[in-house]
């Protein structure tokens, strides 16, 4: 991490002045628990903190104790920190966002057509770009609450890198779209006019897509587009607003990756993408860091003493050498010669600086010498060689990896959260991810 600039997370959380912090990344990385992680540290230092989850998996409710989360902020039992810091958190809910969008944008008689009509009811359920536009709404809805000071979002698992920036657009296209403006086109002319648009126009194109898309589709989609006319530019409005909102110096963008070609690829072009749509980019966090506490034995050294003991040739087992060892010489009786049980060898010695196991001491037969059990030693040993030479080669592994992306963006500053013996599930989880993401692992 030398030639790195390390990024900081405990001064990003403790500045007031960062209002917004958007966890975003390729899926499977890790940014469910990290935004969660990020939360429970911002709360126990002292600040207000939401986190909204876009995550359908549901981890990050098992991980904070909570029976299920849902569009409702729920408060998080168990994280108290000074000046009133607490912790919330919700996932959301897609469809309940879209109709709240309605309900509160709509007259009631209105809201109740929207609401039922079957083709708002498979947009608002499933439409492309749904999902992230209503995480864009949700997040400008909590920061106009201004009850927290602290939002951390999880950005939807999504297969293009940054669908959740390009929603807006897509929805604004889809609105301006030739279908949909002909379709609105009658309402908007009105009388005669509008009558004879339709009778002509809409015959004409009924015929077709009437074929296509059936009759009864159709029609659903010329009533809701009727019904939410009136909506249709405050959806832009909004959406550009949280837009500018996420551009604002309030605003820090974090990019999670785990050190693979493949997720740091994917870093790379969120990096670049956010750049260039002018997004205020914290840094890099890569997740799941593999480490050793025997890093000077290298793999060529740990199979090159694997294979010695193997072969026999690290130690010499001859019972001539056994007092040079220091074991007591053999009773001087001719009539009884050495035996293994009269001199036992010591174990054999693994290489300078190898990784040790504790083995557990064998009583299944006892008045055993330890000579019986020298070669089991030795292959748990050599085995034992065997998986630090592949740490070894995961370790350079992600060492190339990191390196290639640094090279490519040297202005992007970096923390590593080395990797847990396990998956996260509690607070307990989250609080141990907190203190490797505010302590980058030392690689030297």
């Amino acid at each position: 991490m030398d030639a790195v600039s390390v990024l900081e997370i405990d001064p990003i959380l403790d500045d007031r002045g960062t209002r917004i912090i958007v966890c975003c990344g390729s899926g499977g990385v890790g940014k469910t628990t990290t935004a969660a992680a990020l939360g429970v540290r911002a709360a126990e230092r002292g600040r207000r903190v939401v986190v909204l989850t876009i995550d359908p998996a549901r981890r990050l409710a098992q991980s904070m104790g909570i029976d299920a989360l849902d569009n409702t902020p729920r408060k998080v039992d168990g994280v108290k920190g000074p000046d009133g810091g607490e912790l919330h958190a919700m996932m959301l809910d897609m469809k309940r966002t879209f109709d709240e969008i309605v309900e509160a944008h709509a007259e009631p008689a209105r809201a109740r057509a929207i609401l039922e009509n079957p083709f708002y009811q498979s947009l608002s359920a499933g439409f492309a770009g749904t999902q992230e536009y209503m995480a864009m709404e949700k997040l400008g809805q909590l920061r106009a609450r201004d009850e927290w000071d602290l939002i951390v979002v999880d950005t939807p698992p999504s297969r293009s890198a940054l669908d959740f920036l390009d929603a807006p657009k897509r929805l604004g296209s889809f609105l301006d779209g030739k279908f949909i403006k002909l379709l609105m086109a009658p309402a908007k002319v009105g009388g005669r006019a509008g009558m004879k648009f339709l009778n002509v126009g809409m015959s004409m194109m009924t015929g077709t897509l009437g074929k296509l898309l059936g009759g009864q589709f159709l029609g659903d989609v010329q009533t809701f587009v009727a019904a939410m006319d009136t909506m249709f530019g405050g959806f832009r409005t909004r959406a550009d607003a949280t837009y500018r909102l996420l551009q604002a110096p309030g605003t820090a963008f974090l990019v999670v990756a785990a050190p693979e070609r493949d997720a740091l690829r994917e870093a790379a072009y969120f990096v670049e993408r956010l750049a260039a749509e002018g997004m205020p980019l914290a840094g890099l966090v890569l997740n799941r860091v593999h480490g050793s506490g025997a890093e000077r034995l290298s793999a060529e050294r740990a199979l090159a003493a694997a294979e010695n003991l193997d072969e026999g040739r690290i130690v010499d087992q001859a019972a001539g050498n056994a007092g040079q060892r220091g074991v007591p010489a053999p009773s001087s009786e001719p009539s009884h010669p050495a035996t293994a049980a009269d001199s036992p060898a010591r174990p054999p010695a693994a290489p300078e600086a190898a990784p040790t196991a504790d083995v557990p001491e064998d009583h299944s037969s006892e008045g055993h010498s330890s000579t019986d059990h020298d070669p089991d030693i030795a292959r748990l040993t050599a085995g034992l060689l065997r998986l630090h030479a592949e740490r070894m080669r995961v370790l350079a592994r992600e060492q190339r990896t990191r390196d290639r992306f640094t090279a490519l963006h040297p202005e992007v500053p970096v923390t590593e959260v080395a990797a847990l013996p396990g998956d996260v599930h509690d607070l307990a989880g989250l609080r141990a991810i907190g203190e490797r993401l505010s302590s980058p692992r030392d690689r030297s």
